[in-house]
Order: C-alpha cells, then structure tokens, then sequence
C-alpha cells in the first residue's frame, strides 16, 4: 500500500486468491448499469427519426441554432470524419477546411472554415464553434490568390522563429486550404 493513500483503497487481496463477486456488490452494480442502459436507450430513442441537431457559431454570429439536419461532414484535425443521429460523442479540433452540412433532400450546404471544435454528444446534438466561417459560394478566388502571396512574402521577410514568421505560416496555410476548397492549386 501507498503511504497515506491506504485508508482510502479498499484492501487488495493476494495474488493467486481470486473471489467471484458477491451478491452485495451485485446488487451495489446494478442499478448504475440500470440507470446507464436507461439513459442510452432512451437518446437512441429520441432521436431514432435519423436527424440530428445541429448548432453552429462563430463569435460574431450563430449560423444554426438547434437546426434538425441530416448529416455534417467535419474537416477535424486527425481526419474528415461524418457526424449522424446517435453518433459517438467525440470532441475534435477542426483543421482550415470545408464544413458540409446535408439536409434531408437537399444538396449539401459547404462553409470553409479557418478551424474551431466540433463537441458532439450522446443525445445526438453537435455543437460546433469556429472563429470565422464562409459559404464556399462567396469566396473570392482573385483575393484568396492574393493573400497566399502577400503571406509567402510577409513569411520570406520575417526573422525565423518570430511571431511575424509563425503568423504569416498560419495564413499560408489557411489560403492554401481555402484555394484548395475553392479549386485552386497554390504552392
């Protein structure tokens, strides 16, 4: 045993001496499992008509607040990855990349995002939070062209290892994302 931690563990049996479980500690389980079971199936069966809900915002705006959508395709920093009714719950960091939403019967609604986080719940709920989104549709490819060169050139001029060269990095980096979203190759 731990010095100090002792009255706080219960004790540990020898090796070798292994007990099956009692009744008690049975009867002690159960009703957690019970109420866990419970709370499970009663999500799954809130939200078993297959939508999900979804809340999206940006500092300065909420784009969707408890909106009932199909389907959200998110650009997460380990991967793309869709998000359904009664998905896992999963946080994620977001990368710069494209934010798909799907409504039932509708072609999907494409926003780029600069990154963010997608927090999605058990009761088949996303909230998604991004410091700045924009419709593809309204994305400019002569400004994005712009951009990623005054950010390669701010990021040749800027001492190695300042905050100027990793902030011209970052816009890179999100104008390279962005032109890709759009269809433009920028190297």
């Amino acid at each position: 045993a731990v010095a100090g931690l002792s009255p706080l563990l219960p004790p540990v049996p020898p090796l070798g001496s292994h007990q099956p479980p009692t009744m008690l500690a049975l009867r002690r389980t159960l009703p957690t499992v019970s109420r866990r079971v419970s709370r499970c199936m009663s999500s799954a069966a809130e939200a078993s008509d297959g939508s999900m809900t979804l809340n999206f915002n940006l500092p300065h705006e909420t784009i969707y607040s408890e909106a009932k959508v199909s389907q959200v395709i998110v650009p997460g920093a380990a991967g793309e990855y869709g998000i359904t009714a009664d998905h896992v719950p999963i946080v994620a960091q977001l990368k710069p990349g494209v934010l798909q939403i799907m409504h039932e019967g509708a072609e999907a609604e494409k926003y780029f995002v600069a990154g963010g986080f997608s927090l999605t719940h058990e009761n088949s709920v996303t909230d998604i939070s991004c410091p700045e989104a924009v419709k593809l549709d309204d994305i400019d490819s002569a400004a994005v062209t712009s951009n990623y060169e005054a950010a390669k050139s701010a990021f040749s001029s800027a001492e190695a290892g300042s905050v100027a060269a990793a902030e011209a990095q970052i816009d890179i980096e999100v104008n390279r994302a962005m032109g890709a979203a759009i269809g433009l190759s920028l190297n």
